[in-house]
């Protein structure tokens, strides 16, 4: 399947028209909203974890905020698989973005690079036949993808055509991208991370389009809380071929998350001015800009990660956080020989429920 071969009156159906133009406000506004925070560092490292956690979710890889963010923090983190192969999401999407921000494209080498990081013992395209997809409560086979590995190639380079062709006299981008996600995971061309994978090449390609600056948007969380949906309108395609129920998901899930973003930026940023301000009204000699940009990186924070953002002693990093933590700025807590600061107000923030859902219907 190519994006030529999805019929014209799904593409311009009247209901996917007014969607898009909901979902792409909304998207801008979320672009604009990215702006406001001074260090986007802080965002990259926050709301790329939570996609990370929500798409690995999606493939019933589960770990806890806790075990993340501890693991997130250093090697004496929780020896936890999961927490690893999040973590492993969270470095293949910064791949993917260092190649489309240096080429301004999306190859299958690129992809070819971001499946590698995130399944090390599983790299390439299929080349052996006998992958199929099943129903996980009653194993039927739902759908049995391409199997002969010079069709994968020849169907992989008609994506990466698809993936980098100019989009000023055809549909959306928003479009494209739904369209895109299905044919990749169509093709399904990997042994395994093929989800992963294409929830990745959904962000790299709003990047790529200009419609995101930074790899930030949270697209996976509307989808985890929608996994059942999600894979019923993916089948509804091939067997059906209901595009625009999938097109109209697809653009309700960035509508969702890109509101459900503006809220938790608008958050942080409350919570960072308002540290800042405590810290340096209560703490003047202690107080600089790299140590709020250090206790907003990450919820959980280290002596040690302090001392090399600061650059001031051990002795000096433990007593300005143990004050932090005497005041209820941060929590204090020991695991093990591990000691963590907690920043209690961006722990909150980052699990906090969405705001935002899918509409079912409308």
């Amino acid at each position: 399947m190519r994006f030529s071969d999805v019929p014209t009156t799904a593409l311009e159906a009247p209901r996917i028209l007014r969607r898009v133009t909901e979902a792409s406000r909304a998207l801008a506004e979320f672009k604009g909203s990215v702006v406001t925070v001074p260090n986007q560092r802080i965002l990259i490292n926050t709301l790329g974890v939570q996609e990370a956690k929500d798409s690995s979710a999606i493939e019933n890889i589960v770990t806890t905020h806790d075990e993340l963010f501890r693991h997130l923090s250093g090697p004496d983190g929780p020896e936890n698989p999961a927490a690893k192969e999040v973590l492993r999401y969270r470095e293949a999407l910064q791949v993917g973005w260092t190649l489309v921000a240096k080429h301004g494209l999306i190859t299958n080498s690129h992809i070819l690079e971001i499946q590698r990081t995130l399944e090390p013992n599983k790299p390439g395209f299929r080349k052996t036949p006998g992958t199929t997809l099943r129903d996980a409560s009653t194993g039927r086979v739902v759908y049995t993808p391409p199997q002969d590995a010079n069709e994968i190639l020849r169907l992989m380079g008609e994506l990466e055509a698809d993936l980098n062709a100019g989009v000023d006299d055809g549909p959306d981008p928003l479009i494209r991208m739904a369209v895109i996600h299905h044919c990749f995971e169509s093709i399904h061309p990997f042994y395994d991370g093929n989800g992963r994978t294409g929830r990745i090449i959904n962000v790299l390609y709003l990047l790529k389009e200009g419609l995101l600056d930074l790899p930030v948007l949270y697209l996976s969380g509307p989808i985890v809380r929608e996994k059942t949906r999600y894979y019923e309108l993916l089948q509804a395609v091939r067997d059906d071929g209901r595009w625009e129920d999938w097109i109209l998901y697809m653009l309700d899930a960035v509508t969702a998350s890109a509101r459900d973003g503006i809220q938790k930026i608008g958050e942080i940023r409350t919570a960072l001015l308002e540290v800042k301000h405590r810290v340096r009204a209560e703490f003047p000699k202690m107080y600089s800009q790299d140590l709020i940009n250090n206790l907003f990186a990450n919820p959980y924070t280290k002596i040690g990660f302090v001392t090399a953002d600061l650059d001031v002693s051990r002795v000096t990093a433990t007593k300005y956080l143990d004050a932090l933590a005497s005041a209820g700025i941060l929590q204090k807590l020991k695991v093990g020989r591990a000691t963590y600061y907690i920043n209690i107000r961006l722990f909150d923030i980052l699990t906090a429920p969405p705001a935002v859902a899918v509409p079912a219907s409308r």
